[in-house]
């Protein structure tokens, strides 16, 4: 059994001191396992996490909720970003990488033109709506997919309640969202056309943009994006893609660049900095130089470690093909799920983009079982759950080893599972699912 009472104690400390305990949903530790995740780091290189406690672990979990698609400390990112910060940080002068930057991005995306520059993928999604709606001169917006906190996007659920249910986080409650903002954000089905109609057809000629990740869990139906794309032709409205999850992963630049689909805008973060903030907002001209006729700026968004940051991940995908190492491992991650499941009997579904893999646990105990796989993976020096991000750093012989740890667990699951123990073998509460208020 894996102490991890360090961490267990800052964490009390944190929800006295912190809201929810984290700044990020998907870091609370009572989403994996609650009384018993390490909760907080001391270190992590590459794919080995230092907990409080000196534990270790090989982190096969959700890899800086895929932030680090590197790996953690990547020695080229953090050596451009310590002559980036030896040079000087921040100056009343503008940082010439983020010229640079702009200059990559649009020549790895030919329909680009232009580049603006934040720091998280939340602010650098309102970024984009803004300046849609400033192009378009309209306000209604179409989502389909997680796109941030921000109010533009959670204004969907004022008018009903489990509106983005569907859209990764359900249970969202749009507290604090003003109620003249209802009706604004219209979310449309991902693969079905006739959800996105219906909302063209509600909404007259104020159809300012419309937003999605463009590809899901899955790959998209072959007509289902060039459908969109024609729908925003017709009615003029932007089309922004939301790659802050999904670039980089498939290829060296937006995912998009594999599904022969052009948007007007597309958003980037996580990978783009490999743990740095930085996040880039990239579209075509005449729609980007909107920004010019509303407000959008901000002091932090002109210090220089994101973009010094963001150009050596850059440069490392397009010497190292990395996107190519990242399906592969997701692939092989997926495999390891498949097999175990069908040497132990246990029921399990196996979906997702494979660097960017989901495991699904099935039955009227899924919950425990995914809470109890957790538990005795970190045991076995393994941070797990239900997702797999994959890492350049994450090699085959990690896998391998991965792979006979799960196939043990999966047995131990299956056995408890047969006798109806599965909560009983668990030293703590099942962990949550999804958007809950935690206390």
């Amino acid at each position: 059994m894996v102490s991890t009472k360090k961490g267990q104690e800052m964490y009390d400390i944190a929800r006295r001191l912190i809201p929810g305990g984290t700044q990020l949903l998907s870091k609370r530790p009572e989403m994996f396992l609650p009384d018993g995740w390490p909760s907080y780091y001391a270190a992590a290189s590459g794919i080995t996490v230092t907990d409080l406690d000196g534990n270790t672990y090989r982190d096969f979990a959700i890899g800086g909720v895929g932030a680090t698609v590197l790996g953690y400390a990547d020695q080229c990112v953090d050596n451009a970003v310590k002559a980036a910060i030896e040079q000087g940080s921040m100056s009343t002068l503008n940082a010439p990488e983020e010229v640079v930057l702009a200059e990559r991005l649009t020549d790895l995306h030919p329909w680009a033109d232009m580049a603006r520059f934040s720091r998280a993928g939340g602010e650098a999604m309102a970024v984009a709506v803004r300046i849609a709606r400033t192009h378009a001169r309209r306000a209604t917006v179409a989502v389909c997919g997680y796109h941030g906190w921000h109010d533009w996007y959670l204004s969907a659920n004022l008018a009903k309640d489990d509106a983005l249910d569907g859209h990764l986080l359900p249970g969202l409650d749009p507290a604090g969202v003003p109620r003249g903002l209802e009706g604004l954000t219209r979310p449309f089905q991902y693969n079905d056309i006739d959800t996105l109609n219906s909302i063209v057809s509600g909404c007259g000629d104020d159809l300012a943009a419309i937003v999605m990740e463009p590809a899901s869990d899955s790959d998209p139906d072959a007509e289902f994006v060039k459908g969109v794309r024609e729908i925003a032709n017709q009615t003029g409205a932007v089309l922004i893609f939301d790659e802050i999850t999904s670039g980089f992963r498939l290829t060296t630049g937006g995912l998009h660049l594999t599904l022969g689909v052009d948007p007007d805008i597309a958003v980037f973060a996580k990978a783009l900095g490999n743990g740095y903030p930085i996040s880039a907002i990239i579209g075509r001209r005449e729609i980007m130089q909107a920004a010019q006729n509303t407000f959008i700026s901000s002091t932090s968004w002109t210090e220089r470690i994101g973009p010094a940051a963001a150009l050596a991940v850059l440069n490392k995908f397009e010497k190292e093909m990395i996107s190519d190492h990242l399906i592969e491992i997701g692939q092989r991650v997926k495999q390891v799920w498949l097999e175990a499941a069908d040497h132990t009997g246990l029921k399990v579904a196996v979906s997702g983009l494979d660097p960017l893999a989901h495991l699904e646990f099935l039955g009227d105990s899924a919950p425990a079982q995914r809470t109890l796989f957790t538990q005795e993976m970190l045991g076995r020096g393994f941070l797990a759950g239900p997702a797999f991000y994959a890492m350049a750093a994450h090699m085959p012989d990690d896998v391998a080893d991965y792979a006979d740890a799960c196939r043990e667990v999966f047995g131990l699951i299956a056995s408890a599972a047969s006798t109806g123990s599965i909560e009983g073998r668990l030293r703590g509460p099942v962990a949550h699912s999804g958007f809950k208020r935690l206390t």
